[in-house]
């Protein structure tokens, strides 16, 4: 549990630099790695929510 919720802290440390480089550069390549990032990493975060909700639930 702790090894996912690190993961997910650093995924979203490294979309608030990548939108903190887009603010200062203004080359869209970062905006657009940060947005996807910001994605996968919510993606991630309900996956493992919902698995805790089923864990508490079913296990």
């Amino acid at each position: 549990m702790a090894v996912v919720r690190v993961a997910l802290l650093l995924l979203l440390l490294a979309c608030g630099i990548s939108f903190a480089l887009f603010a200062f550069t203004g080359k869209a390549r970062y905006k657009r790695f940060g947005l996807v990032t910001l994605k996968w990493t919510l993606i991630g975060a309900l996956v493992f929510f919902f698995a805790l909700f089923l864990e508490r639930e079913f296990g």
